[in-house]
């Protein structure tokens, strides 16, 4: 127990403040992906339900892709791809060595990239399930295309999608300790330097666990506060 005290305190060789400041850098990183990914989403389930048919065949070319492939390959790639290409540019200008994309900006674009695909689908969904009866009212009543969307038909999207999109969320905060693999030190990839400094693997790896718990329980009464507020 004094062990864990001063591993995981504040004090001379404690690891309390780098391990708070990982989990700062983790919920950053998830919050902008979020944020990201929804922008994504949005626009991709445009593509799927619009009428253009090249479009929506890009939207659903996207969503197979980001779903089907495991989404540490995506993050590789996209790190990794975009790395090459930019070696390459800095060797065509006269730069000598490896130039490395920005860890947290790959990062927080590969999740967002993925957690698109999967708010595509799930927007999509909650479009389909719309009340169609509601848009003729609306158009009945003379109401322009933008009033419709922001006043009829997203106020009921976001309702029926609100529980997809927790999911979503509790994916991406996951996920995010895939990035540690690109060298982004988040709570994961803080909690393996102390596990190897320390050479207690178990009291750290267990301390991630608890923060990353706390993260999910916090966030989870939020999305259950907001779906009790949409659902009156």
């Amino acid at each position: 127990m004094i062990d864990v005290l001063h591993f995981l305190g504040f004090g001379d060789g404690g690891w309390g403040k780098s391990l708070l400041a990982a989990t700062l850098v983790t919920l950053l990183l998830s919050f902008s992906s979020f944020l990201v990914g929804i922008l994504f989403g949005g626009v991709i389930a445009t593509f799927r339900v619009g009428k253009y048919r090249a479009l929506n065949i890009f939207g659903r070319s996207y969503c197979t892709l980001f779903r089907g492939i495991p989404d540490l390959l995506t993050i590789y790639l996209l790190y990794y791809g975009g790395s090459m290409l930019l070696t390459s540019t800095g060797k065509l200008l006269g730069w000598d060595g490896f130039i490395g994309l920005p860890t947290f900006a790959t990062g927080m674009l590969a999740l967002a990239i993925i957690s698109g695909a999967y708010l595509a689908e799930i927007f999509r969904g909650a479009y389909l399930a719309l009340d169609k009866g509601q848009l003729e009212a609306a158009q009945a009543l003379g109401l322009p295309k933008w009033p419709t969307l922001r006043f009829v038909i997203m106020p009921q999207i976001m309702r029926l999608a609100l529980p997809g999109i927790s999911n979503v969320w509790q994916l991406i905060l996951k996920d995010s300790a895939l990035i540690s693999v690109i060298g982004l030190v988040e709570l994961m990839r803080q909690a393996q330097i102390g596990a190897g400094s320390t050479r207690e693997p178990f009291i750290f790896y267990i301390a991630a666990a608890c923060l990353y718990l706390v993260i999910t329980v916090l966030t989870g009464f939020v999305f259950k506060y907001a779906e009790n507020r949409t659902s009156h």
